[in-house]
């Protein structure tokens, strides 16, 4: 599931140009014989099973022995009770040299491992998910399109939703008429201010509508410039 994303789009071309190097880790390779189980039944009882410790122990070690400082090593664990994930964690992420996903399944991962190793508990919204490989691939998506080079136009990024605590405006191309529905005309005026100006509005307007808390994030930083 995850070699199948990461070779393709941006992922696979922030590998191509030399940007990112991903490596996978296969669990069961690290778990113990003859059975080589990777998850039991959680000590107190209850439904559900629970990811053991020692093979994602076992292969994050192999993840960073050749990492001169474990510490600088952000490790990442998506969970419906981590952190929501924003545009700004994006960003600070993307800057991390060395970045350690793990994926869960069943009712998680033992306490254990997160008490020791996890960094960064991060939920990609309020609802759950059968296992942990789409929301890391979501986190690392988020991610990777955010280092400088990785995207043909890093102006891209920046002007993304949540990029400045507002909302994208709406984008048009050609052709200007299709079935009676037009293009603004004031994106066809070439007068770049007057295109700006119409642009922020857009943003402004569609922001305060849909998504009041993040346009109190807003007001509030353009309270702190002022």
């Amino acid at each position: 599931m995850v070699s199948s994303v990461i070779e393709e789009s941006i992922l696979g071309r922030a590998s191509t140009k030399g940007y990112v190097d991903y490596q996978l880790y296969d669990l069961f390779n690290f778990a113990d014989p003859p059975h080589f189980r990777i998850d039991d039944y959680p000590f107190g009882g209850g439904s559900g099973m629970v990811m053991k410790p020692e093979p994602i122990f076992r292969a994050y070690d192999d993840a960073v022995k050749n990492v001169k400082s474990t510490s600088d090593v952000r490790v990442i664990f998506p969970t419906p009770d981590g952190e929501v994930l924003t545009h700004q964690k994006a960003l600070e992420l993307s800057k991390a040299e060395e970045v350690v996903f793990i994926s869960g399944h069943y009712k998680g991962i033992d306490q254990r491992i997160r008490d020791s190793i996890v960094t960064d508990e991060i939920s990609i919204g309020d609802y759950v998910v059968t296992g942990g490989e789409l929301p890391s691939l979501v986190i690392l998506d988020a991610m990777v399109r955010l280092i400088p080079g990785v995207l043909n136009s890093y102006e891209s990024a920046e002007t993304d939703s949540f990029a400045a605590n507002l909302l994208d405006w709406e984008h048009y191309t050609r052709p200007e008429n299709y079935n009676g529905m037009n293009v603004p005309k004031v994106l066809l005026s070439g007068h770049h201010r007057k295109i700006d100006e119409w642009r922020h509005d857009k943003q402004i307007n569609k922001t305060r509508e849909r998504r009041p808390d993040v346009w109190k994030k807003y007001q509030d930083s353009k309270d702190k410039e002022d």
